[in-house]
Protein backbone atom coordinates (compact mmCIF):
# COMPACT_ATOMS: atom_id res chain seq x y z
CA UNK A 1 0.00 0.00 0.00
CA UNK A 2 1.36 3.44 -0.76
CA UNK A 3 1.80 5.89 2.07
CA UNK A 4 -1.42 7.79 3.20
CA UNK A 5 -1.07 11.51 2.62
CA UNK A 6 -1.29 13.23 5.90
CA UNK A 7 -0.49 16.26 7.89
CA UNK A 8 -0.06 17.24 11.57
CA UNK A 9 -3.14 17.55 14.02
CA UNK A 10 -2.56 21.05 16.24
CA UNK A 11 -4.56 19.44 19.10
CA UNK A 12 -5.02 15.96 20.53
CA UNK A 13 -8.36 14.95 19.20
CA UNK A 14 -10.50 12.13 19.23
CA UNK A 15 -9.91 9.87 15.75
CA UNK A 16 -12.32 9.03 13.34
CA UNK A 17 -11.92 7.05 10.04
CA UNK A 18 -14.23 8.19 7.52
CA UNK A 19 -14.97 5.30 4.75
CA UNK A 20 -14.76 8.22 1.91
CA UNK A 21 -15.63 8.59 -1.55
CA UNK A 22 -15.09 11.67 -2.69
CA UNK A 23 -18.86 12.38 -3.43
CA UNK A 24 -21.04 15.30 -1.99
CA UNK A 25 -22.21 13.60 0.95
CA UNK A 26 -19.05 11.84 2.34
CA UNK A 27 -17.27 15.16 1.74
CA UNK A 28 -19.69 17.20 3.51
CA UNK A 29 -19.51 14.57 6.63
CA UNK A 30 -15.80 14.91 6.37
CA UNK A 31 -16.41 18.48 7.55
CA UNK A 32 -19.25 18.02 9.75
CA UNK A 33 -17.21 14.99 11.70
CA UNK A 34 -14.51 18.20 11.90
CA UNK A 35 -16.97 20.83 13.02
CA UNK A 36 -17.73 18.11 15.89
CA UNK A 37 -14.10 17.99 17.17
CA UNK A 38 -12.66 15.32 15.25
CA UNK A 39 -9.29 14.63 13.27
CA UNK A 40 -10.92 13.08 10.66
CA UNK A 41 -8.80 10.27 8.36
CA UNK A 42 -10.32 9.49 5.26
CA UNK A 43 -10.29 6.09 3.96
CA UNK A 44 -11.12 4.71 0.29
CA UNK A 45 -11.10 1.27 -0.89
CA UNK A 46 -10.08 0.64 -4.38
CA UNK A 47 -12.15 -2.33 -4.95
CA UNK A 48 -12.51 -1.66 -8.95
CA UNK A 49 -14.85 1.32 -9.55
CA UNK A 50 -14.60 2.10 -13.34
CA UNK A 51 -12.44 5.26 -14.08
CA UNK A 52 -11.87 6.51 -10.01
CA UNK A 53 -9.21 9.31 -10.02
CA UNK A 54 -7.91 8.47 -6.80
CA UNK A 55 -5.15 11.13 -6.64
CA UNK A 56 -8.06 13.62 -6.79
CA UNK A 57 -9.91 11.74 -4.02
CA UNK A 58 -7.00 12.38 -1.75
CA UNK A 59 -6.27 16.38 -2.69
CA UNK A 60 -10.15 16.44 -2.05
CA UNK A 61 -10.12 15.22 1.26
CA UNK A 62 -6.97 17.07 2.06
CA UNK A 63 -8.87 20.14 1.09
CA UNK A 64 -11.37 19.44 3.25
CA UNK A 65 -9.52 19.06 6.36
CA UNK A 66 -8.41 15.63 6.50
CA UNK A 67 -5.56 14.94 8.86
CA UNK A 68 -4.30 11.69 6.53
CA UNK A 69 -5.85 9.78 3.00
CA UNK A 70 -5.39 5.95 3.12
CA UNK A 71 -5.98 4.91 -1.28
CA UNK A 72 -6.05 1.67 -0.37
CA UNK A 73 -6.20 -0.94 -3.29
CA UNK A 74 -8.10 -4.38 -2.80
CA UNK A 75 -8.77 -4.91 -5.62
CA UNK A 76 -6.88 -8.91 -5.37
CA UNK A 77 -7.91 -9.52 -1.41
CA UNK A 78 -11.65 -8.73 -3.07
CA UNK A 79 -11.36 -11.25 -5.28
CA UNK A 80 -9.59 -13.86 -3.88
CA UNK A 81 -10.99 -13.79 -0.35
CA UNK A 82 -14.45 -12.60 -1.20
CA UNK A 83 -15.82 -13.10 -4.55
CA UNK A 84 -14.13 -16.93 -5.19
CA UNK A 85 -15.86 -17.40 -1.91
CA UNK A 86 -19.18 -16.87 -3.58
CA UNK A 87 -18.41 -18.40 -6.81
CA UNK A 88 -17.32 -21.89 -4.13
CA UNK A 89 -21.22 -21.18 -3.09
CA UNK A 90 -22.34 -20.34 -6.13
CA UNK A 91 -24.37 -17.87 -4.44
CA UNK A 92 -27.12 -16.38 -5.14
CA UNK A 93 -29.35 -14.22 -2.98
CA UNK A 94 -33.52 -14.86 -3.77
CA UNK A 95 -32.37 -16.68 -6.62
CA UNK A 96 -31.30 -13.80 -9.04
CA UNK A 97 -29.06 -11.64 -6.98
CA UNK A 98 -24.88 -12.10 -7.35
CA UNK A 99 -24.65 -10.16 -4.35
CA UNK A 100 -21.97 -7.79 -5.75
CA UNK A 101 -22.41 -5.32 -2.94
CA UNK A 102 -22.60 -7.75 -0.68
CA UNK A 103 -19.52 -8.61 -1.11
CA UNK A 104 -17.65 -5.83 -1.35
CA UNK A 105 -18.75 -4.75 1.89
CA UNK A 106 -16.85 -6.99 4.43
CA UNK A 107 -14.11 -6.55 2.35
CA UNK A 108 -14.05 -2.33 2.89
CA UNK A 109 -14.96 -2.75 6.58
CA UNK A 110 -12.28 -4.96 7.53
CA UNK A 111 -9.69 -2.81 6.10
CA UNK A 112 -11.26 0.06 7.47
CA UNK A 113 -11.18 -1.08 11.25
CA UNK A 114 -6.97 -2.48 10.68
CA UNK A 115 -6.50 1.64 9.95
CA UNK A 116 -8.24 2.31 12.54
CA UNK A 117 -6.36 0.14 15.12
CA UNK A 118 -3.04 1.62 13.38
CA UNK A 119 -3.82 4.72 13.84
CA UNK A 120 -5.40 4.69 17.41
CA UNK A 121 -8.96 5.78 16.57
CA UNK A 122 -11.59 4.91 18.46
CA UNK A 123 -14.54 5.74 16.19
CA UNK A 124 -15.02 4.82 12.44
CA UNK A 125 -17.64 6.66 9.78
CA UNK A 126 -19.44 5.72 7.28
CA UNK A 127 -22.10 7.61 4.68
CA UNK A 128 -24.56 4.79 4.46
CA UNK A 129 -28.42 5.80 4.57
CA UNK A 130 -30.71 5.08 6.98
CA UNK A 131 -32.68 2.92 4.95
CA UNK A 132 -29.86 0.65 3.36
CA UNK A 133 -28.45 -2.28 4.02
CA UNK A 134 -24.99 -0.90 3.81
CA UNK A 135 -25.27 0.73 7.16
CA UNK A 136 -26.03 -2.64 8.45
CA UNK A 137 -22.97 -4.74 6.83
CA UNK A 138 -20.64 -1.85 7.96
CA UNK A 139 -21.56 -1.85 11.33
CA UNK A 140 -21.93 -5.78 12.32
CA UNK A 141 -18.62 -5.97 10.39
CA UNK A 142 -17.32 -3.30 12.84
CA UNK A 143 -18.17 -4.96 16.03
CA UNK A 144 -16.95 -8.00 14.85
CA UNK A 145 -13.58 -7.22 14.27
CA UNK A 146 -13.26 -4.97 17.24
CA UNK A 147 -16.03 -4.12 19.32
CA UNK A 148 -14.26 -1.17 21.03
CA UNK A 149 -14.30 0.75 18.22
CA UNK A 150 -17.49 2.87 17.60
CA UNK A 151 -18.82 3.24 14.36
CA UNK A 152 -21.08 7.03 13.52
CA UNK A 153 -23.65 7.13 11.25
CA UNK A 154 -24.23 10.89 9.86
CA UNK A 155 -27.39 9.65 7.99
CA UNK A 156 -29.26 8.41 11.45
CA UNK A 157 -27.80 11.56 13.62
CA UNK A 158 -30.71 13.78 14.19
CA UNK A 159 -28.88 16.28 14.49
CA UNK A 160 -27.27 15.90 11.38
CA UNK A 161 -31.19 15.05 9.49
CA UNK A 162 -32.26 18.27 10.89
CA UNK A 163 -29.43 20.29 9.07
CA UNK A 164 -29.65 18.49 5.95
CA UNK A 165 -33.10 18.05 4.39
CA UNK A 166 -32.01 17.29 0.77
CA UNK A 167 -29.18 17.50 -1.72
CA UNK A 168 -30.30 21.42 -1.59
CA UNK A 169 -28.83 21.73 1.93
CA UNK A 170 -25.23 19.27 0.94
CA UNK A 171 -25.25 21.98 -2.04
CA UNK A 172 -25.46 25.21 0.09
CA UNK A 173 -23.23 23.68 2.86
CA UNK A 174 -20.65 22.84 0.29
CA UNK A 175 -20.63 26.55 -0.93
CA UNK A 176 -20.29 27.69 2.75
CA UNK A 177 -17.43 25.62 3.64
CA UNK A 178 -15.77 25.52 0.00
CA UNK A 179 -16.17 22.05 -0.34
CA UNK A 180 -15.46 21.23 -4.33
CA UNK A 181 -18.97 20.14 -6.19
CA UNK A 182 -18.38 18.16 -9.16
CA UNK A 183 -20.08 20.75 -11.67
CA UNK A 184 -21.05 17.19 -14.12
CA UNK A 185 -24.85 16.67 -14.28
CA UNK A 186 -26.06 14.54 -11.87
CA UNK A 187 -27.59 10.99 -12.52
CA UNK A 188 -31.09 10.41 -12.01
CA UNK A 189 -29.68 7.35 -9.82
CA UNK A 190 -27.40 6.20 -7.56
CA UNK A 191 -24.11 4.15 -8.95
CA UNK A 192 -21.93 1.78 -6.99
CA UNK A 193 -19.28 -0.06 -8.51
CA UNK A 194 -16.61 -2.30 -7.99
CA UNK A 195 -15.17 -5.09 -10.09
CA UNK A 196 -17.75 -7.51 -9.35
CA UNK A 197 -20.54 -5.70 -10.62
CA UNK A 198 -22.16 -1.78 -10.79
CA UNK A 199 -25.41 -1.53 -9.37
CA UNK A 200 -28.58 1.21 -10.10
CA UNK A 201 -31.05 2.14 -8.11
CA UNK A 202 -33.03 5.54 -6.63
CA UNK A 203 -33.84 8.40 -8.84
CA UNK A 204 -36.28 7.17 -11.97
CA UNK A 205 -35.74 3.50 -11.07
CA UNK A 206 -37.70 3.60 -8.01
CA UNK A 207 -40.91 3.48 -10.18
CA UNK A 208 -40.95 -0.43 -11.59
CA UNK A 209 -42.23 0.62 -14.51
CA UNK A 210 -39.36 2.44 -15.62
CA UNK A 211 -36.90 0.53 -18.00
CA UNK A 212 -33.51 1.25 -17.22
CA UNK A 213 -31.80 4.09 -19.79
CA UNK A 214 -29.77 2.14 -22.68
CA UNK A 215 -26.61 4.37 -21.72
CA UNK A 216 -26.76 3.77 -18.05
CA UNK A 217 -24.88 0.41 -18.36
CA UNK A 218 -21.21 0.61 -18.31
CA UNK A 219 -19.98 -2.86 -18.18
CA UNK A 220 -21.67 -5.07 -20.89
CA UNK A 221 -22.94 -3.84 -24.10
CA UNK A 222 -26.93 -4.27 -24.90
CA UNK A 223 -27.01 -7.83 -25.81
CA UNK A 224 -28.53 -7.05 -29.45
CA UNK A 225 -25.48 -5.02 -30.00
CA UNK A 226 -23.06 -7.85 -28.64
CA UNK A 227 -21.37 -9.47 -31.94
CA UNK A 228 -23.00 -12.22 -34.19
CA UNK A 229 -20.72 -14.68 -33.64
CA UNK A 230 -20.54 -16.79 -30.52
CA UNK A 231 -16.80 -16.28 -28.28
CA UNK A 232 -15.51 -19.43 -26.79
CA UNK A 233 -13.78 -19.74 -23.25
CA UNK A 234 -12.52 -22.59 -21.62
CA UNK A 235 -12.57 -22.17 -17.50
CA UNK A 236 -10.29 -24.68 -15.15
CA UNK A 237 -11.11 -24.87 -11.65
CA UNK A 238 -9.33 -26.26 -8.81
CA UNK A 239 -11.04 -27.20 -5.53
CA UNK A 240 -13.90 -25.17 -7.22
CA UNK A 241 -12.10 -21.93 -7.44
CA UNK A 242 -10.98 -20.80 -11.17
CA UNK A 243 -7.25 -21.13 -11.87
CA UNK A 244 -6.96 -20.65 -15.77
CA UNK A 245 -8.92 -18.88 -18.69
CA UNK A 246 -7.81 -20.14 -21.75
CA UNK A 247 -10.07 -17.51 -24.76
CA UNK A 248 -10.57 -18.17 -28.29
CA UNK A 249 -8.47 -15.17 -28.73
CA UNK A 250 -5.65 -16.96 -27.74
CA UNK A 251 -4.93 -15.25 -24.28
CA UNK A 252 -4.20 -17.27 -21.16
CA UNK A 253 -4.71 -16.05 -17.66
CA UNK A 254 -3.43 -17.67 -14.53
CA UNK A 255 -3.33 -15.25 -12.12
CA UNK A 256 -6.78 -14.88 -9.89
CA UNK A 257 -6.94 -11.20 -10.32
CA UNK A 258 -6.21 -11.06 -14.13
CA UNK A 259 -8.70 -14.34 -14.84
CA UNK A 260 -11.37 -12.45 -13.35
CA UNK A 261 -10.85 -9.11 -15.18
CA UNK A 262 -10.42 -11.30 -18.53
CA UNK A 263 -14.06 -12.76 -17.62
CA UNK A 264 -15.49 -9.46 -16.99
CA UNK A 265 -14.24 -7.72 -20.46
CA UNK A 266 -15.45 -11.11 -22.77
CA UNK A 267 -18.60 -11.55 -20.63
CA UNK A 268 -19.47 -8.17 -21.09
CA UNK A 269 -18.64 -7.31 -24.43
CA UNK A 270 -21.04 -10.04 -25.31
CA UNK A 271 -23.58 -8.33 -23.06
CA UNK A 272 -23.26 -11.37 -20.50
CA UNK A 273 -24.48 -10.30 -16.83
CA UNK A 274 -27.42 -7.75 -17.15
CA UNK A 275 -30.40 -7.80 -14.27
CA UNK A 276 -33.27 -6.25 -13.60
CA UNK A 277 -35.38 -6.68 -9.90
CA UNK A 278 -37.09 -5.90 -7.22
CA UNK A 279 -35.74 -7.51 -3.96
CA UNK A 280 -36.05 -8.14 -0.26
CA UNK A 281 -33.46 -5.86 2.08
CA UNK A 282 -32.63 -7.11 5.65
CA UNK A 283 -34.08 -3.83 6.45
CA UNK A 284 -37.60 -4.78 5.83
CA UNK A 285 -37.96 -2.76 2.62
CA UNK A 286 -38.25 -3.64 -1.11
CA UNK A 287 -36.11 -2.23 -3.66
CA UNK A 288 -35.89 -2.12 -7.15
CA UNK A 289 -32.36 -2.55 -8.15
CA UNK A 290 -30.25 -3.17 -11.84
CA UNK A 291 -27.33 -4.83 -11.79
CA UNK A 292 -24.33 -5.72 -14.44
CA UNK A 293 -22.13 -8.81 -13.13
CA UNK A 294 -20.40 -10.36 -16.26
CA UNK A 295 -18.01 -12.84 -14.90
CA UNK A 296 -19.67 -13.24 -12.05
CA UNK A 297 -22.23 -14.54 -14.11
CA UNK A 298 -19.87 -17.21 -16.32
CA UNK A 299 -18.52 -18.61 -13.30
CA UNK A 300 -21.31 -19.70 -11.44
CA UNK A 301 -22.77 -21.14 -14.17
CA UNK A 302 -19.35 -23.00 -15.50
CA UNK A 303 -19.13 -23.73 -11.52
CA UNK A 304 -22.08 -25.18 -11.54
CA UNK A 305 -21.61 -27.37 -14.32
CA UNK A 306 -18.77 -28.82 -13.23
CA UNK A 307 -20.18 -29.73 -9.86
CA UNK A 308 -22.59 -31.62 -11.88
CA UNK A 309 -20.21 -33.97 -13.15
CA UNK A 310 -17.76 -34.60 -9.97
CA UNK A 311 -20.51 -34.33 -6.70
CA UNK A 312 -22.60 -36.71 -5.25
CA UNK A 313 -26.49 -36.00 -5.44
CA UNK A 314 -26.87 -35.81 -1.59
CA UNK A 315 -23.56 -33.68 -1.28
CA UNK A 316 -25.45 -31.17 -3.63
CA UNK A 317 -28.53 -31.48 -1.74
CA UNK A 318 -27.00 -30.67 1.21
CA UNK A 319 -24.85 -28.07 -0.82
CA UNK A 320 -28.08 -26.35 -2.20
CA UNK A 321 -29.16 -25.59 1.65
CA UNK A 322 -24.76 -23.97 2.06
CA UNK A 323 -25.30 -22.12 -0.48
CA UNK A 324 -28.77 -20.49 0.35
CA UNK A 325 -26.97 -20.01 3.74
CA UNK A 326 -24.08 -18.02 2.87
CA UNK A 327 -25.54 -15.87 0.22
CA UNK A 328 -28.44 -15.08 3.15
CA UNK A 329 -25.66 -13.88 5.35
CA UNK A 330 -23.54 -12.25 3.36
CA UNK A 331 -26.51 -10.17 2.14
CA UNK A 332 -28.00 -9.66 5.70
CA UNK A 333 -23.96 -8.66 6.60
CA UNK A 334 -23.14 -11.55 8.59
CA UNK A 335 -19.74 -12.24 6.82
CA UNK A 336 -17.66 -12.30 9.85
CA UNK A 337 -20.41 -14.16 12.07
CA UNK A 338 -19.35 -18.07 13.99
CA UNK A 339 -22.08 -18.97 11.50
CA UNK A 340 -21.01 -18.32 8.28
CA UNK A 341 -17.39 -19.66 9.54
CA UNK A 342 -19.10 -22.93 10.00
CA UNK A 343 -20.73 -22.33 6.26
CA UNK A 344 -17.53 -22.12 4.34
CA UNK A 345 -15.90 -24.28 6.17
CA UNK A 346 -18.54 -26.83 5.03
CA UNK A 347 -18.07 -25.56 1.89
CA UNK A 348 -14.54 -26.09 1.26
CA UNK A 349 -15.03 -29.37 2.10
CA UNK A 350 -18.07 -29.75 -0.58
CA UNK A 351 -15.12 -28.29 -3.44
CA UNK A 352 -12.42 -30.66 -2.37
CA UNK A 353 -13.07 -32.55 -5.68
CA UNK A 354 -14.76 -30.05 -7.81
CA UNK A 355 -11.70 -29.97 -10.45
CA UNK A 356 -11.72 -29.85 -13.83
CA UNK A 357 -12.48 -27.37 -16.89
CA UNK A 358 -15.57 -25.84 -18.66
CA UNK A 359 -16.03 -24.96 -22.14
CA UNK A 360 -18.58 -21.65 -22.58
CA UNK A 361 -19.52 -19.57 -25.29
CA UNK A 362 -20.60 -16.18 -24.80
CA UNK A 363 -23.62 -15.29 -27.49
CA UNK A 364 -25.71 -12.24 -27.09
CA UNK A 365 -26.20 -12.34 -23.28
CA UNK A 366 -25.90 -16.16 -22.94
CA UNK A 367 -23.90 -18.37 -21.45
CA UNK A 368 -23.82 -21.73 -23.22
CA UNK A 369 -22.30 -24.64 -21.88
CA UNK A 370 -20.39 -26.31 -24.56
CA UNK A 371 -18.79 -28.99 -22.57
CA UNK A 372 -16.92 -30.22 -19.18
CA UNK A 373 -14.42 -33.03 -18.01
CA UNK A 374 -12.97 -33.82 -14.48
CA UNK A 375 -10.25 -36.14 -13.00
CA UNK A 376 -12.66 -36.56 -10.33
CA UNK A 377 -15.90 -37.11 -12.37
CA UNK A 378 -18.49 -39.45 -11.06
CA UNK A 379 -20.29 -39.39 -14.47
CA UNK A 380 -19.58 -42.74 -16.34
CA UNK A 381 -20.65 -43.09 -19.77
CA UNK A 382 -21.34 -47.18 -19.34
CA UNK A 383 -23.56 -46.84 -16.40
CA UNK A 384 -25.76 -44.03 -18.19
CA UNK A 385 -26.11 -45.25 -21.71
CA UNK A 386 -29.24 -46.36 -23.12
CA UNK A 387 -27.18 -48.88 -25.85
CA UNK A 388 -25.42 -50.88 -22.67
CA UNK A 389 -27.86 -53.37 -20.56
CA UNK A 390 -25.96 -53.48 -17.43
CA UNK A 391 -23.36 -50.57 -15.57
CA UNK A 392 -20.41 -51.89 -17.79
CA UNK A 393 -17.48 -52.97 -16.31
CA UNK A 394 -16.86 -50.99 -13.18
CA UNK A 395 -20.54 -51.51 -11.97
CA UNK A 396 -22.98 -53.80 -10.89
CA UNK A 397 -26.10 -52.90 -11.79
CA UNK A 398 -29.15 -54.56 -13.20
CA UNK A 399 -32.00 -53.07 -14.33
CA UNK A 400 -34.47 -55.68 -13.07
CA UNK A 401 -33.38 -54.73 -9.88
CA UNK A 402 -35.17 -51.31 -10.69
CA UNK A 403 -38.69 -53.13 -9.50
CA UNK A 404 -38.10 -53.71 -6.28
CA UNK A 405 -36.55 -49.82 -6.22
CA UNK A 406 -39.74 -48.72 -7.21
CA UNK A 407 -42.01 -50.85 -5.37
CA UNK A 408 -40.25 -49.87 -1.91
CA UNK A 409 -40.46 -46.45 -2.68
CA UNK A 410 -44.05 -46.11 -4.08
CA UNK A 411 -44.96 -47.85 -0.44
CA UNK A 412 -46.39 -44.02 1.17
CA UNK A 413 -47.35 -42.79 -2.02
CA UNK A 414 -50.01 -45.96 -1.82
CA UNK A 415 -50.84 -45.70 1.54
CA UNK A 416 -51.28 -41.77 1.06
CA UNK A 417 -54.19 -42.64 -1.85
CA UNK A 418 -56.07 -45.04 0.49
CA UNK A 419 -56.31 -42.73 3.55
CA UNK A 420 -57.70 -40.08 0.57
CA UNK A 421 -59.78 -42.45 -1.04
CA UNK A 422 -61.44 -43.08 2.46
CA UNK A 423 -61.93 -39.55 2.71
CA UNK A 424 -63.35 -38.64 -0.36
CA UNK A 425 -65.69 -41.22 0.00
CA UNK A 426 -66.73 -39.91 3.65
CA UNK A 427 -67.37 -36.95 1.94
CA UNK A 428 -69.43 -38.18 -0.49
CA UNK A 429 -71.96 -40.25 1.81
Amino acid sequence: MAEPAAKKSKTERPKVVLAYSGGLDTSTILVWMIEKGFDVICYCADVGQLGEDFAAITEKAMRCGAIKVYIEDLKEDFVVNYVYEAVKANAIYESRYLLGTSLARPCITKRQIEIAQKEGAKYVAHGATGKGNDQVRFEMGAQALDATITTIAPWRDPEFLEKFKGRTDLLNYAAENNIPVDATPKANYSVDENLFHTSFESGMLEDPMTPPDKSMWKMTVDPTDAPDVGERIRIEFAKGVPVKATGADGAVKTDPLEIFMYLNERAGANGVGRLDIVENRFVGIKSRGCYETPAGTVLREAHLDLEGITLDREVVRIRDRLSAEFATLAYNGFWFAPEMELVRHSLDFVQRHVNGAVEIELYKGNVIIKGRESPNALYSADLASMDIDDGGALFDYNPADSQGFIKINSTRLKAYFNMTSKLGAAEES
